[in-house]
């Protein structure tokens, strides 16, 4: 019988959903009755750290781990209850136009007699599973972004899990809010898109949602929160993606310098409007970032379960060898979508039908009355 290897990595950072993708990578991969169906027997590659893990696979430390193993059932059957990645993560990117070490990434490849590829991330970590792709490696993706911003997909993994974690931090943030007749501004991740903000404020109830997509007035910001006063509540919950900014403003970056892929470490617009609204309305209002706790945890019950099935689906890409795919979830029904349109321009709220402009929260009108 035919034996291939199929090497399988996560890439970008880390979330909920991802060791539930992996163990059905390995356990589809590994499953003996398809075995015989497929007359292919497979072996499951571990690769440690993302990318990393093809550019230097001796690993690093005293002594040195390796970053290339093989993956068992066993090892993995109680995988899917937690949260990060077991494999590692790591943004390095084998692209990098100040060092590039694709060619690094191919030589590996061959060495280590890795036939196929499963590249679980999000848009920088499928951006370079594309670029191999079109060198000629077979390679498929799977889904994973809390920020829920890749083409071609209605569903990423870890975006559930973390509007859960949201919903969970603002809820007990409104005890002490409402005890001190504060504001508090809650900020999230979301660089270009706004779904963490918009979804997690419409989950936990927010009077006021920010997002990338749309730049906001401060002085109808503030005019929004003393008509609440006015109309008698005691406190006011505030969620703002990190992405967003004032009009005429700029991001709020948190560290100058960027990574591999070129991105600035975003962080502060939170504490930014704390500061502008307690000048304004003379309400004490303070900021809460979120941060990593909204990658944290363990997967949700959506995010096992679509794990399972995003993991499943890329072992039978490979078995189709239908290569440069991702695989996705579109009108209720598991597909797979071209690298390249998953990766060509980013999934954004659509202002006009998902926002409310004048409220600066979720829509009002959902059928169109």
């Amino acid at each position: 019988m035919e034996k291939k290897r199929i090497g399988v990595l996560t890439g970008g950072g880390d979330c909920a959903g991802l060791n539930p993708a992996i163990k059905w990578v390995v356990k589809t991969a590994l499953d003996e009755r398809l075995k015989r169906t497929r007359k292919v027997e497979h072996e499951v590659i571990g690769i440690r750290d993302g990318w990393k893990g093809l550019v230097e696979p001796e690993g690093d430390g005293d002594p040195p781990v390796p970053r290339i193993f093989t993956l068992t059932e066993e090892m993995v059957r109680t995988w899917d209850r937690y949260g990060g990645t077991n494999l590692g993560t790591s943004r390095t990117n084998p692209y990098d136009p100040k060092k590039d070490r694709s060619k690094t990434v191919l030589e590996n490849l061959e060495r280590y007699q890795i036939d196929y590829l499963i590249a679980i991330g999000g848009e920088d970590t499928l951006g370079v599973a594309n670029k191999l792709y079109r060198e000629g490696v077979k390679v498929v993706g799977i889904p994973k972004t809390i920020d829920k911003d890749l083409s071609g997909t209605d569903y990423t993994l870890g975006f559930e899990t973390a509007l859960n974690v949201i919903t969970e931090e603002i809820d007990r943030l409104r005890t002490t809010a409402g005890s001190h007749r504060r504001i508090f501004v809650v900020e999230t991740m979301g660089r270009h898109a706004g779904w963490l903000a918009l979804e997690g404020g419409e989950s936990s109830g927010a009077y006021i949602i920010l997002i990338p997509e749309c730049d906001f007035d401060m002085n109808k910001v503030n005019e929004l929160l003393v008509e609440g006063r006015r109309k008698g509540m005691r406190y006011e919950i505030i969620v703002v993606a990190e992405g967003a900014k004032p009009i005429g403003g700029t991001e709020i970056i948190k560290e100058n310098g960027v990574d591999s892929f070129g991105h600035k470490a975003l962080g502060g617009i939170g504490e930014f409007l704390a500061d502008q609204i307690t000048k304004a309305t003379k309400i004490e209002t303070r900021s809460v970032t979120l941060s990593h706790l909204q990658r944290g945890g363990a997967p949700c019950a959506y995010d096992r379960r679509m794990g399972r099935y995003f993991g499943i689906a890329a072992v039978d890409l490979i078995a189709k060898e239908d290569f440069g795919k991702m695989v996705s979830y579109r009108n209720g029904k598991i597909t797979a979508v071209p690298l390249e349109e998953a990766v060509g321009k980013l999934n954004v709220v659509d202002v006009k039908t998902q926002y409310d402009i004048e409220r600066y929260n979720g829509r009002r009108t959902i059928l169109g009355y």
